[in-house]
């Protein structure tokens, strides 16, 4: 069995989503109703490690795809050449705000701080959509924030998780939702954030892949996601999120991203037991 999260095992997911018929499109695209047909939006958060999102965003441009990609504050992440690079590759930048977290639930603050990142993203490409990190370790919601304010205010026009995955799209069933959170495509008992989402996603899931004369499979690995594309699923739009930093070859940084990222799950079980 080969091995799961390389650059190998990304490129066969794109190579099978494009041999299916997907089409790519950025966030930015749905949100101007450009999304057409089946499609699909490749979402990366840029939570760490930022230059690896360069090496997937370099391997999507090899295939003609645009991504979407979302950078945080945090200098992990926050990096120019990077931020740059990829855009000029042709994929879109959105800032992966967590504002609320960073202030301890002053929204005043927040808010201050979430224009004043956007300025700064903006001096790489026109951003015009964002996107909630999750920040589990901390009590607050990234996404209150909007309760009290408006991100079109700020010529934001969407938000995925405020858009997308509320949409009558959504709600129709005509759209799916995949994350590599916790490092597996099933891996909704490690989500903190995203729990009503992931149980849709796989209510979904079910209901198209246990009908009549079908095998109902697990979509765990990125060898499975594959096995699901190719029955070519109903939906007629799909986002899929990863998180570029656990995508790598080298024998010794997959090792570590596997074991760091063994030590959050059991982090974010502990944590989701408190809420």
């Amino acid at each position: 069995m080969p091995l799961d999260f390389t650059l190998s095992a990304y490129r066969q997911l794109l190579n099978a989503l494009q041999q299916a018929g997907y089409a790519f499109c950025t966030f930015e695209d749905w949100c101007e109703g450009k999304a057409v047909g089946r499609y699909v939006i490749l979402r990366h958060d840029v939570d760490l490690r930022a230059k690896r999102s360069l090496v997937t965003a370099k391997i999507e441009a090899e295939l003609g795809i645009r991504a979407t990609y979302y950078f945080r504050v945090v200098p992990q992440s926050k990096q120019p050449a990077v931020i740059k690079a990829i855009a000029d590759l042709g994929h879109e930048i959105g800032y992966h705000y967590e504002d609320l977290s960073l202030f301890n639930g002053d929204a005043d603050k927040a808010l201050n701080h979430f224009k004043a990142q956007l300025a700064y993203f903006r001096q790489f490409y026109p951003v015009k959509t964002i996107c909630m990190h999750g920040s589990p370790r901390s009590k607050f919601d990234n996404r209150d924030v909007w309760k009290l304010n408006n991100y079109r205010e700020f010529g934001v026009i969407g938000e995925p998780y405020l858009d997308f995955l509320s949409s009558q799209q959504a709600m129709n069933g005509d759209i799916t939702y995949f994350t590599d959170t916790a490092r597996m495509w099933d891996g909704d008992k490690y989500n903190v954030r995203d729990k009503s989402v992931i149980s849709y996603q796989s209510s979904i899931i079910s209901r198209q892949l246990s009908g009549s004369g079908s095998v109902k499979m697990s979509i765990h690995s990125t060898f499975n996601f594959i096995e699901y594309i190719k029955n070519k699923p109903v939906a007629t739009g799909m986002m899929i999120t990863t998180h570029p930093q656990r995508w790598v070859d080298k024998p010794l940084p997959w090792l570590l991203e596997l074991i760091f990222q063994s030590l959050k799950n059991r982090v974010k079980k502990m944590l989701i037991a408190r809420h």
